[in-house]
Order: C-alpha cells, then structure tokens, then sequence
C-alpha cells in the first residue's frame, strides 16, 4: 500500500488541516469553556459541561450504536444507498450522523463497510467529519466484531489470527497478548476504535449452537488468564475491548439469534463457572463489556433476558462486581431480546435496567423515538441518559477520539498486515493446531511415501480471512511444502455418488486428507471418512471446526485440530502435516464419548506430538 497524501482530495484518507480545524472547532472550544479539570478526573468537569450543553435528542442519539450500508460516508453504491433508505430512512452514512446524532456505528463486511484498509480508513475519516461538523458535533465510536476465527469482519490484507478456541488450545497468556496488541493497532489505523472481543464465555456444552470456538474452552481459570491477557493487548493498542456476553453464554443449546436460551446454573455454579472471566476482564480494566439475550432464572426470576434485568446488570455487574465501563447491548435485532417486548420497549426497558449504549435496533427511528418519548413522559429521566451518555463519552476521551479522531493512509501502510505481524500470526496458528489421533505414526507425512495427496472434505461459508474452500487452502499449503496435492471438495453433506468419486480419486492418491465440520452419527461425512480408510490409503482427519469430530471418527489413523477454517489455521495444520513443526495445542475443552456422552474419550489438556 502506499500513502497518497494528507490532501483533501476524494481518494485520500485523511481530511485537509483546514476541515479538520473546522470540525473540531466546536468541540474544542466547548472544552475550553468549561474550564479546568478535576485533578481526580482529568476530563469529567468538561464531559460534564459537553452534557449539560446537549439537547435531549442529541442525548438519545448518543446512546446508540447503528448499522450503515457503504464504504463511503458520503457516496456509497446505490444498491447500498436503496438499503439504508429501506432499513434506516436514510440515504448514507453522513445522513445517519446528522438525523440521529448517533454515538457510534458499527461496520460489518455484508453491509460493504470492510472492503480494505484504505477505504475503511477513508469511511472511518468520513464519519467521524459528518459528525464533528454538526453543531454541538462529537467524535464517533466506531466498533466492528473482531474476534478472529471464524468471526472477523475486516479480511486481508489485515492480520487474520486463530479464533480464541484455538488460543485456548496454545495456552500461551503472551500469544493472547499479541494478536490484541497487534489487530488492535491494526483496527485503530483504520479508524475503528472499539471491539467487541473477546468471548469471555466458558463454552462447557458441546451443543453450544453460537459459541463453540469462539469461547476459549471450557476451564473458567484458563479462560479468565486468556481473557485478561487479550484485554491488555488490545487496550494496550488504544482500541477499547468488549468482554462477552455478560453474565456467560457457554451452556446453551440455543442460538440468542434465533431464540431465547435461558441458562439453568445455580447462584453458586454461575460463581464458579461463569463469572470468572467477566471479573479478570474487570480487574485488567475492561472498557466495555456486552450484555446477553438470555434467561438466568438463579441471577433474575422475572423472566427477562439479561439485557433488560436490572438485577443482573446493576445489582450484579454495576454493584457487585464494581464495573463502571461501558455496558453495551448485543445486537437489539436478535431474537432473544425481542421474544418478550416489542422494539419499542426494548430500548428503554434496556436503559432501566443499566446499559449505556443500544446496540443495532431493527428499527433505529422506532427505538430512537421510545427513548425520546420515554424521557418526555418520566418513565426515564434525562439524568439517567447523562450517567451513560457521560461514560460513553469518557471511553472516547480515553481514546483519543476528542484529540484525534482521524487517521491516515500512511498510518494504514505502517501498521495494517505487515509482514512482522502476519509471521506472528503464523507462529501462534502453529502453537494451536492440536494432534489427537496417530496410530502407527502416521503423521508426519514423507515426501517420498506420501508425495501425491488428495485432499477432501467439507467447504462451509468462508469467514473472513479465507481465501476459498478448505479443501483449496490445505491443498495450496500443502504443495508449497513439497507435496504433489489436489483439492476435491465434498462439501458438509456429501452424497453417495460423491463418497464414491472421493474413494475412486482416493485410489490414486499416496495419502488423503479430509477436512471434516461437526461430524454427526449420521453425517456423509462419516461415512466419506470409513470408505476412504477402507481403501487402505493413509487418511488424516482434519476438524476445521468443532474439536468434537474426534468422537466420531473412529476409524481414523491421524486427527487433527484446527478450531477453524481460516487460512492462518489450515496453512499451520499444513505445516504440522509435513511435519515442518511439531504440533503443541492442547484440547481447551473436553471431548466425550459419541456413543456414551457421559463419558470423556478425551480430556481437557490432551494432545499428542512426534
């Protein structure tokens, strides 16, 4: 990439010294107004006073946090242009700011706001300029889920680093530190200055439909070290952390997106499983932590999802836990937060009960005005939005949002997957990757016996930081590392007729390798696996997902697991293949018996080496 100047050109990244002036004018002299600072609390006298100055609906725009379709703020693509009037009555990002004075956005890749760092850096510029010029204007909170793994919303070239299962199986406090130092610099180049990472979760339910790997296991003490450490390196890197999803979403069969979980722990179990990771990320000074749509009938009999219980968030996080950051919602168009209130209560019942900023509504206009209306009416005083509007904007105080809210293409080449950083991301995938299979010592793979290998199995949607189906990435990797190998991907349901061009393929291979993506007793999936062992070739399973596979792959000489079917987790598992390094990843969670679930084939900590 290189820098194309400071200029104030449509092509640049950051806006001239001219607009800049302009747009933090306002600001700047408002701070300067409300003269100097507590010595105890270096910003609050002038937070307060930006407060005081703030008109009700300001107030109310400042607590949310909205989608927006575009890589522009000001020009996006008409397709993009035609969903933002359809779901927000606005045209683009620079409208939204304006109408609704909102307090922060949130980038998604399926909304077109993550195409490559330059742009992003560019939207971010475009919105944080929409918005310090309005009158009273106030820099923007811009946040994406940047968890890594099998969530990322920013691609290549940005650093991709293993999902938080696959750092719980490396184990390594300083690895966790990293890939926060690291894709925190990277997200703060680009503008976007808070990110809804880590899962704080301790995932203890294999069923878990929407954690899974992106808990970093199921051992409450190694979660919180791995949380806390991740935390310091984000933060570290200026770009505010989010513990999720408070008070713990680990044992759930059901999907928050799509239902309403509720958790049936004990107080005392809550204590002891769930809670630990919520008070490392606390203790290591957490800017944000991010609440769930779920029921915790021990924590709050009322029936309401944790977002909307004010026992669970102030009686619990705000008063027992002593938290004072910023309490964001998960996304308000969920279905676990919508089963019980309509959209329109949802928000405040939300505010009552504790949270700072609403995150996502289905239906910003509906939401914005029940807060208005809410206010207006008594149900929520104007003093109760000024308690979250005053530590929203302390989080961006500390980010520096208020000195400097822009960013530059040069700062995107500097920082935005460098080499040093993409080399770190490979060397914490290799410490992950975990052996659990290897009869006969299969693994590694020679050269010389193993030279021509066929590689299958299943191509789910790729996340972020895939380059093409699994079964493509491992085949490249595999063949820069001095293999002859093809791809043939046999999807996650693969049919008789393609079990049987895999075995006919497999025929003429040395050896196969298949990657597998939560493998059931029913699943062609196993069946793939039985028939191509029984060709007699040398068969190594690949679990590009749920470790869990293991269970029922019975038949399978060499296992191995990745958490992931990123392109830095399958080039490692590659690597581990040839033997180049040796495997070191330990399970994070347990892996039980397929046909008696009571019973562990595999425990916490296992993992095998050569």
């Amino acid at each position: 990439m290189h820098d194309t100047g400071t200029g104030s050109t449509g092509n640049t990244a950051r806006p001239s010294r001219r607009t800049v002036l302009a747009a933090t004018a306002g600001v700047t002299a408002a701070l300067a107004a409300a003269g100097p600072a507590h010595a105890a609390a270096p910003d609050d006298s002038r937070l307060r006073a930006l407060v005081s100055r703030m008109t009700l609906e300001e107030k109310v725009g400042q607590l949310f946090v909205m989608r927006v379709y575009g890589h522009s703020a000001t020009a996006p693509d008409q397709a993009d242009i035609d969903a933002n009037l359809k779901e927000i009555g606005v045209r683009t990002a620079a409208e939204l700011v304006a109408k609704y004075r909102v307090g922060g956005i949130i980038y998604f890749a399926w909304a077109h706001n993550t195409r490559e760092p330059h742009q992003i850096a560019d939207l971010s510029n475009g919105i944080q300029q929409a918005s310090l010029e309005l009158p009273r204007g106030l820099p923007v909170l811009i946040s994406t889920d940047q968890e890594h793994g099998i969530v990322a919303r920013v691609g290549e070239p940005a650093t991709l680093f293993p999902g938080a299962m696959a750092v719980g199986a490396g184990g390594s406090r300083s690895d966790a530190r990293t890939l926060g130092r690291i894709a925190g610099a990277e997200l703060r180049a680009m503008g976007i200055r808070q990110d809804y990472s880590p899962v704080a979760d301790v995932n203890v339910n294999p069923a878990n439909p929407v954690i899974g790997v992106r808990s970093f296991g199921a051992d409450p003490r190694a979660v919180s070290a791995l949380v806390a450490s991740e935390v310091a390196g984000y933060q570290g890197s200026g770009v505010a952390a989010t513990a999720k999803h408070f008070p713990g979403h680990g044992d759930t069969n059901v999907d928050s997106h799509t239902g309403f979980p509720t958790i049936t722990h004990s107080r005392e179990l809550w204590e002891k499983l769930d809670a630990p990771p919520f008070r490392a990320a606390i203790a290591a000074g957490i800017d944000s932590i991010m609440t769930a749509h779920l029921m915790v009938p021990a924590l709050d009999d009322s029936g309401d999802p944790a977002t909307l219980s004010r026992p669970i968030l102030t009686g619990i996080l705000r008063e027992r836990l002593g938290y004072d950051g910023v309490v964001v919602t998960d996304s308000l168009g969920m279905e676990g937060v919508r089963t019980k209130y309509g959209d329109a209560r949802v928000p405040v019942l939300a505010l009552k009960a504790g949270v700072d900023q609403l995150l996502n509504p289905p239906d910003l206009d509906l939401a914005w005005n029940a807060v208005l209306t809410a206010v207006r009416e008594g149900e929520l005083t104007e003093a109760r939005l000024d308690e979250s509007i005053l530590r929203v904007l302390r989080l961006k105080s500390k980010l520096g949002l208020f000195r400097a809210p822009y960013v530059s293409h040069g700062g995107v080449d500097r920082t935005v997957g460098t080499r040093a950083h993409r080399v770190a991301a490979d060397r914490i995938a290799e410490r992950t990757t975990t052996l659990l299979v290897n009869d006969g010592r299969l693994l590694p793979l020679s050269r010389r016996r193993h030279r021509k290998v066929l590689v299958v199995g299943a191509d789910p949607a790729s996340p972020s930081g895939t380059t093409g189906p699994p079964t493509g990435v491992l085949a490249g990797a595999l063949t820069e590392l001095g293999f002859t190998a093809t791809a043939l991907p046999t999807g996650t349901a693969p049919s008789a007729a393609t079990v049987a061009r895999a075995v006919a393929a497999a025929r003429e291979a040395d050896a196969v390798v298949a990657a597998t993506y939560n493998v059931t007793a029913s699943s062609g999936q196993r069946t793939l696996v039985e028939q191509l062992v029984a060709t007699g070739r040398p068969v190594v399973a690949v679990a590009i997902r749920n470790p869990y596979d293991v269970a029922q792959l019975p038949s399978a000489p060499a296992c191995l697991a990745t958490y992931s079917w990123t392109d830095v987790e399958l080039r490692a598992a590659a690597r581990v293949i040839a033997g180049r390094v040796k495997p070191r990843g330990e399970l994070p969670v347990a892996v039980q018996r397929a046909d008696d679930p009571e019973q562990v084939l595999y425990p916490i900590g296992y993992g095998l080496s050569y």
